[in-house]
């Protein structure tokens, strides 16, 4: 997968970082390929020292303008440790999926993340969080990118993927469409989740 060039130097002044902020919030790149007029819904600081790196919004989080307003947000929020409050706080969690902008439905859910927001603005978003501690690589799509695809499968990639050192910490969507993956795979929550909320707790 194709990627930008980091900047030569890092984006963490207020200004820069907002200037960067506003012209995300502004993309219109894949308004062809929406089903919807393009609402870009992401969090994030440059204090953050979390990283939420999901798919893409679904469509409660369009309608709400903020990410993971559904379900799947209130099992990752469990999954996590954390309360409301603290995950919406972009000075502790940044949260940025692989497309901006909710795709809309497809035959079975919602369909793929738009192919060309990751190339145009993730590298430098990520280059304007130094502070990050904790990435938490969700889905298979962030897989693919932040795990330069070395994995078959997302099965493979949550069991074999996770690198503390590095803080990488792969797991699956918490949609409740995933719950036949959970059930086959009991051994995400009963031991890979402490590991996880431990690591979380720390950066916080």
């Amino acid at each position: 997968m194709t990627r930008i060039q980091p900047l030569t130097e890092p984006i963490v002044t207020s200004d820069t970082f907002q200037k960067l902020h506003r012209e995300v919030l502004a993309c219109t790149l894949c308004r062809e390929q929406l089903p919807y007029e393009p609402r870009p819904i992401l969090q994030i600081h440059p204090d953050a020292c979390i990283l939420v790196a999901g798919q893409a919004p679904g469509v409660r989080a369009h309608e709400a303008g903020k990410p993971f307003a559904d379900a799947s947000g209130k099992r990752l929020r469990d999954w996590m440790g954390v309360d409301e409050a603290t995950f919406y706080d972009s000075r502790r969690i940044a949260i940025v999926p692989m497309g901006f902008c909710y795709p809309g439905k497809g035959k079975s859910g919602d369909r793929p993340p738009c192919t060309d927001c990751a190339p145009t603005w993730r590298q430098r978003i990520l280059d304007a969080m130094p502070n990050i501690e904790v990435t938490l690589v969700i889905g298979q799509y962030a897989m693919d990118w932040h795990l330069a695809g070395r994995f078959g499968s997302l099965t493979e990639a949550v069991r074999d993927g996770m690198d503390s050192a590095r803080g990488i910490y792969p797991m699956p969507h918490p949609s409740p469409r995933n719950i036949a993956w959970f059930k086959r795979n009991p051994w995400f929550e009963q031991e890979r989740l402490s590991v996880i909320r431990k690591a979380i707790a720390r950066a916080l």
